[in-house]
């Protein structure tokens, strides 16, 4: 068994569940922290936007925070941030948690009836909204937050069509700012220069890379909306050394054609996940970027962000896995097959969240005695690779965006000449998958490709939407209990142009 990590000061309760030891009780004494150490250190800086340094973030969040308990929010109320990438997300998540109320990051790509549930569910009792001014009073900072209270709840995308929202503790956030630092190996003296091209709203960039960056006091420069000649413009003109993203934005940057005219030996840290990616995908980063440590994270809203890490070392030896267990996570497999090995990914650990808001029979059926059932099918090596090789869930992963079949299945069942409809992945070199959908229409019904995507756009979010539509005449295919075969019209489907 190969342990790349450092194992160093992890104690188990008794539950067996592996914790950090000495990690601060919670996200506001963190950032405390790091203000006291390094009050003039940069901050915060939003491309195009307003730079602020760790003082002044401070300062900014605790009169916010200020101004949300003159409103009215007492603790453990919820507050939702419906903003958009930037130095006011930031200052709302902080001013949520001094105010010792629980976060609600809101999916900014959600369709408005999904937004609508969302800030209804979590009983939101404030949002933070675009072109609203913030709130702000004389400054307020809480005491006595417990590792184990609630800090923010991740709403996913649901099987059903509904959202759920994990609850994530402050000690699930401070465990994943340990297991980054960890993984990759970051220095904490405050040299990082930290690119975000991903939503806030995700918890790639909220668990695991505002919130590393708080505690180390590194500079965090943060995209609003993503370009790739901007990315590019600010590694090179910021200096980023270090960055983690989807595959989709890897490939997109290193294809440019003024991209090998670009200096990036800055970089020295890069990490890719949250979509499948090519073994050669992989090289090809290694080859852009020549001076930087790659490696690979795997994990979910419920693990707080990173469950598993492909380090440096491995990336071009073993790109088909997510690599070994972060330092404080148990993996099982649940009733694996003994001839292939694989079986339903179990993960356990102090990442792993509290449950899903207001859903108890949702969080009895996927947190079963400390084990997270997460719904991947993986197997695990004699040295401890994981290969993620199926998904239970039928589910899709869209550059970074969960999209599930079902949801996108019924919306387009509405469609009055719609008689039956399946929707797969299709592989996708930039992407890593985009959603197809395969119809058969009503006898004596025609179907128009585009006229469907048209519909889809009135009940989907835009990333939910096909990209790719065919339409078969013949029944779909189905097995004898008459679930449809998915993995023949994932073989055997002709899939055309794509629509959009």
């Amino acid at each position: 068994m190969i342990r790349p990590f450092d194992y160093s000061g992890i104690t188990r309760d008794a539950n067996q569940i592996a914790h950090y030891d000495n990690r601060p009780a919670s996200l506001v004494e963190m950032l405390r922290a790091t203000v006291d150490r390094t009050p003039d250190a940069r901050a915060i800086a939003e491309v195009g936007g307003e730079r602020v340094t760790y003082r002044e973030f401070w300062d900014r969040a605790s009169k916010a925070a200020g101004g949300l308990r003159q409103s009215g929010i007492k603790r453990g109320d919820r507050v939702a941030i419906k903003l958009g990438n930037g130095l006011n997300w930031c200052i709302a998540f902080f001013a949520t948690q001094m105010a010792g109320a629980i976060a609600v990051p809101v999916n900014t790509r959600f369709s408005d009836s999904e937004v609508e549930y969302v800030v209804s569910d979590s009983g939101a009792s404030f949002t933070f909204l675009p072109g609203s001014a913030m709130p702000e009073a004389e400054p307020f900072v809480i005491e006595g937050l417990e590792a184990g209270d609630v800090s923010a709840i991740f709403y996913t995308s649901g099987t059903t069509g509904f959202p759920k929202g994990a609850m994530t503790t402050h000690e699930n956030f401070l465990a994943n700012v340990e297991t980054c630092r960890r993984v990759v190996d970051l220095p904490m003296d405050g040299s990082g220069r930290n690119l975000v091209s991903v939503p806030l709203f995700h918890v790639t960039g909220c668990n695991s890379q505002f919130l590393p960056s708080c505690e180390a006091g590194d500079l965090l420069v943060v995209m609003p909306a993503f370009d790739v000649q901007t990315f590019l413009k600010t590694i090179t003109e910021e200096r980023i050394n270090r960055m983690a993203s989807v595959p989709a934005i890897y490939w997109l940057a290193i294809n440019q054609p003024n991209f090998g005219g670009l200096d990036m030996s800055c970089v020295k840290w890069l990490s890719y996940g949250g979509a499948p990616i090519a073994p050669e995908l992989v090289a090809r980063i290694m080859e852009a970027f020549p001076n930087a440590r790659v490696g690979n994270g795997f994990g979910l809203t419920e693990t707080a962000s990173v469950a598993t890490f492909l380090p440096h070392e491995f990336a071009g030896l073993r790109p088909e896995t997510v690599g070994f267990a972060a330092p404080v996570v148990d993996l099982d497999l649940f009733e694996s097959d003994p001839e292939t090995g694989v079986g339903e990914l179990l993960i356990r650990g102090a990442n792993i969240v509290k449950g899903y808001w207001n859903k108890p029979e949702a969080t009895a059926a996927a947190f079963v005695d400390g084990w997270l059932h997460t719904g991947d099918m993986a197997r695990v090596d004699s040295e401890g690779f994981v290969q993620i090789v199926d998904r239970k869930k039928d589910m899709i992963c869209r550059g970074g965006e969960n999209v599930y079949c079902v949801e996108v299945e019924n919306a387009l069942a509405a469609h009055p000449d719609v008689f039956e409809v399946a929707v797969v992945g299709v592989p996708d070199e930039m992407m890593g998958e985009k959603v197809g959908a395969v119809i058969v229409p009503r006898p004596e019904s025609s179907v128009d490709p585009r006229e469907i995507v048209s519909f889809a756009k009135e009940y989907l979010a835009d990333f939910k939407v096909p990209q790719f539509i065919s339409i078969r005449s013949e029944p779909l295919p189905r097995n004898p209990g008459g679930k449809i075969l998915k993995p023949v019209l994932r073989t055997q489907t002709a899939w055309g142009d794509q629509l959009r």
